[in-house]
């Protein structure tokens, strides 16, 4: 058994060389050509179909551990053959034989999952990529459907380990006495000092993890449960946070004496271990309060905005939505702010604990007040609004009221309008900020609609109607904005009309409510309000109010990857790609480790 895991070892490796050499000399020729080389095409059939068997039974079967991870770096360097996966014709023969259950497999095994799972699930992620816009990708379809709890519960592990050891990294280095949010920053994602490359390495490497996060969380429903799945985290070992070959965590899996905790890698231990009941959406709000602090590079531009499509696709789900609100089941997530000009950045080192949502609308909120600046990221500003109209659709369906300080979202929100007012003329030649503002309004609309049946009390409702007051210049002067484009030819005339349109509420609460404050402030010989006089006027004045009811406030149109994101998600499975085959290229420093370690067994 010894000699013969010593020569599948060696036939590996060989398998590996030929398929990088091959790929490297065909000089982007992906197709037959290829197949002819390696194989031959009239065998190539018979051939592909009696490896994949062999794999599979690797995977699957009671060889050592460094074996089944050598077989998961060769699959890894088929698949990444090439730099646009869907032109490599090799893995034609991958959707015909199915690596799929063998995969499986692995991640719902508590012994080898830890240390096998990172590359099962990246392999699982890449083959999901193959033409999946072309054509039917049984991956896809299968990963669609996958019922299987601890598969899905070890997927969602692996994802969460390392991203909490991202996390993990940040605080600590965030700690550290001596410096301060820059130096801990230079030290995560690099700094101007440092040459580009490297400055993105750490965020990059976290790519292949959203992505796959990303397809599990928008392909499968059944996900939803092992995302929210509650656990108490320990000072656990966690799976390598590199996709290379470790001999000290491949361990046989025929010496009996071996054991779970054995065949996982040490991982430093947190500087503050809590006994909070944690989860993996615990894990990625945390994360996505990091990276989404800074976005002015193409690579931290992307991650956030995947992070944002992730969430998205959590704040669609109804039952992500009722664990999220759900008042018996709260956790305490650290929120990291970015420092700004009237503050330095900030980490609550105690939260609360409180429902999900909570701290998903803090992200947003966070995400609102920190982005105003002259690099404007448009997009990521309305993916950010769609999640947070999302939630307020759903509360208002099924009437959840939340305790929450919904004034710090209404005050974000018009900072957010006067921001595109103070930088019109910059911002209006390169975004349509019309289509912004609406979606901003559209916020207000559905407050001041459907508030009554979502708000906490009473005194939510009237303290919605004193901001919009309160801050009705702002309002003046976007409606003012919106009517300077719609008379004028102008490539946002239709979005300024609509905004327009979508403003006749709060002008009528403005309108309304103006006058009747200065009325009482007059009578009263009063110079100027307090809040509390204002909102006195203002409930002695509702049954005069008309408002109009607009449709489709409670609606929004559900994510949908294609055709839209299509361009964005090729460019990022091409920069992972790229990636995992670097991480792969060098694999024979590993083989003599590895063959040493099966000879000492033997």
């Amino acid at each position: 058994a010894g000699d013969n895991n010593i020569r599948k070892i060696n036939a590996l490796h060989t398998l590996c060389a030929l398929v990088r050499g091959i790929f490297r000399k065909s000089h982007g020729n992906c197709g037959f050509d290829v197949i002819n080389l390696l194989i031959g095409f009239d065998s190539a059939e018979s051939v592909m179909q009696s490896l994949i068997e062999s794999i599979n039974v690797l995977l699957t079967g009671d060889g050592p551990t460094n074996l089944k991870q050598l077989s998961l770096k060769f699959m890894l360097v088929l698949v990444t053959a090439t730099d646009n996966i869907s032109q490599n014709t090799l893995l034609e023969y991958l959707l015909i034989n199915s690596v799929f259950e063998s995969l499986v497999q692995i991640l719902g095994c508590r012994t080898i999952g830890p240390v096998l799972g990172h590359d099962a699930v990246l392999l699982l992620t890449l083959l999901v990529q193959y033409r999946k816009y072309e054509s039917a990708n049984p991956y896809v379809v299968k990963l669609s459907i996958l019922d299987d709890e601890l598969a899905l519960t070890g997927y969602a592990q692996i994802v969460s380990n390392l991203l909490s050891e991202f996390n993990r990294d940040y605080e600590n280095q965030s700690e550290e006495p001596s410096t301060g949010w820059f130096s801990a920053l230079a030290n995560m994602v690099g700094s101007m000092f440092v040459a580009e490359e490297k400055k993105m390495e750490l965020m990059r490497a976290n790519d292949s993890l959203l992505l796959a996060l990303y397809e599990a969380t928008h392909l499968n429903r059944n996900f939803i449960t092992a995302l929210t799945h509650s656990h108490t985290p320990t000072p656990a070992t966690t799976p390598p946070t590199s996709p290379t070959i470790t001999p000290s965590t491949a361990t046989p899996s025929e010496d009996k004496n071996s054991s779970p905790a054995q065949d996982r890698p040490a991982s430093p231990v947190p500087t503050s271990v809590t006994t909070q009941p944690t989860n993996l959406l615990v894990t990625f709000l945390q994360y996505s309060s990091i990276v989404t602090q800074e976005t002015k590079d193409l690579t931290r531009y992307n991650n956030a905005k995947l992070c944002l499509i992730i969430l998205t696709c959590i704040a669609e789900d109804q039952y992500a939505n009722s664990i999220m609100h759900d008042v018996n089941m709260t956790f305490r997530v650290m929120l990291h702010k970015m420092p700004m000009r009237h503050r330095k950045g900030r980490t609550e080192v105690n939260p609360p604990s409180r429902p999900l949502i909570c701290s998903l609308l803090d992200l947003m909120v966070e995400f609102v007040l920190s982005h105003l600046m002259k690099t404007f990221p448009m997009d990521l500003y309305v993916r950010c609004l769609g999640i947070i109209h999302r939630v307020l659709c759903y509360q208002k369906k099924l009437r959840v009221r939340i305790q929450y300080p919904w004034k710090q979202l209404w005050t974000a929100l018009i900072n957010l309008l006067k921001f595109l007012l103070s930088h019109e003329a910059h911002l209006v030649k390169k975004h349509n900020i019309f289509h912004l503002a609406s979606k901003v309004v559209n916020v207000f609309n559905l407050f001041v609609t459907y508030g009554d049946t979502f708000l906490p009390n009473p005194t939510s409702y009237d303290e919605l109607y004193y901001e919009i007051i309160r801050m009705h210049q702002i309002f003046d002067n976007i409606y003012s904005m919106a009517l300077r484009y719609t008379t004028t030819e102008s490539e946002h005339k239709d979005s300024a009309a609509k905004l327009i349109n979508h403003l006749v509420n709060i002008r009528a609460i403005i309108n309304h409510f103006s006058p009747k404050v200065e009325a009482w402030t007059a009578a009263n010989h009063l110079s100027s309000l307090t809040e509390e006089q204002v909102l006195e006027v203002v409930r002695g004045n509702y049954d005069t109010l008309t408002l109009k009811l607009q449709d489709s406030l409670d609606q929004f149109e559900r994510y949908s990857e294609k055709p839209r994101e299509t361009p964005f998600f090729t460019n990022q499975v091409r920069t992972i790609m790229s990636d995992v085959r670097k991480s792969v290229t060098n694999l024979s420093s590993h083989q003599h480790d590895a063959l040493q370690e099966l000879s000492a067994i033997m």
